[in-house]
């Protein structure tokens, strides 16, 4: 194993039904280029990563392959699985001599090489690392009448982004024994909790949004644009 190595596995194997078509989100255009293209560019530019795995669909795999064509770093394809856990699983395997694992959304195209590089600083230190955002909204817990039942206190919910960060051999025996056990999860961080490992939470970026359905595009395009305004 190399102790410095990062291996990033980009997920993109979703069927995209919220997004009510039927090409993958992850090659929609965003201010005129594939999502998954300005995913890939960010991992490229960060400094910290060795090398990058995409978790796809088989049949966009002549789609992926002619952008992973354009970034500097050696870029493998995974085929997809039945689950998110199923698609991370293929794709960490692999890694095999990666010391650290960055799992990122495919179809979270603005998120920075400088917020990429904390996450995995935090992640060397504490075994394990996701960038998140606070909670602005009061969040309700309900029962199964509709009624609120609970009101948790805001100021310790944040929201959880990606990249999740963690220690490759920490994250393999937590995938294992998720395994074993027949649990299947849909968030990387919840597998690593499962396994009694904790995750220190980095300081996000709001910007950093998930596009899952039409309306998400719109406000990618805005943050997209304002990036672009503000590099000139």
């Amino acid at each position: 194993m190399n102790e410095k190595k990062i291996c990033a596995v980009i997920v993109a194997a979703g069927s995209s039904t919220r997004m009510g078509g039927t090409v993958s989100k992850v090659l929609l255009p965003l201010l005129g280029e594939p999502v998954l293209l300005r995913t890939l560019r960010a991992f490229d530019a960060a400094d910290c990563v060795s090398e990058i795995v995409v978790a796809a669909r088989p049949e966009d795999f002549p789609a992926v392959s002619a952008l992973a064509k354009q970034i500097k770093k050696p870029v493998q394809l995974s085929p997809g699985g039945e689950t998110r856990q199923d698609s991370v699983a293929a794709a960490v395997r692999l890694c095999p001599d990666a010391a650290y694992l960055a799992i990122h959304d495919g179809a979270r195209p603005l998120v920075t090489p400088e917020k990429i590089r904390a996450v995995c600083a935090d992640a060397k230190k504490y075994g394990g690392a996701a960038l998140a955002v606070r909670v602005k909204d009061t969040v309700k817990v309900a029962g199964p009448d509709g009624f609120i039942s609970s009101t948790p206190d805001r100021d310790t919910l944040w929201n959880v982004q990606t990249p999740q960060v963690f220690r490759a051999d920490a994250y393999f025996a937590a995938l294992e024994a998720a395994e074993r056990a027949g649990k299947n999860y849909t968030d990387d961080c919840q597998l690593f909790e499962s396994a009694g490992m904790r995750v220190y939470l980095t300081p996000g970026d709001y910007r950093n949004i998930k596009l899952t359905t039409p309306e998400d595009l719109v406000i990618g395009e805005a943050f997209a644009k304002l990036e672009t305004e503000e590099t000139k």
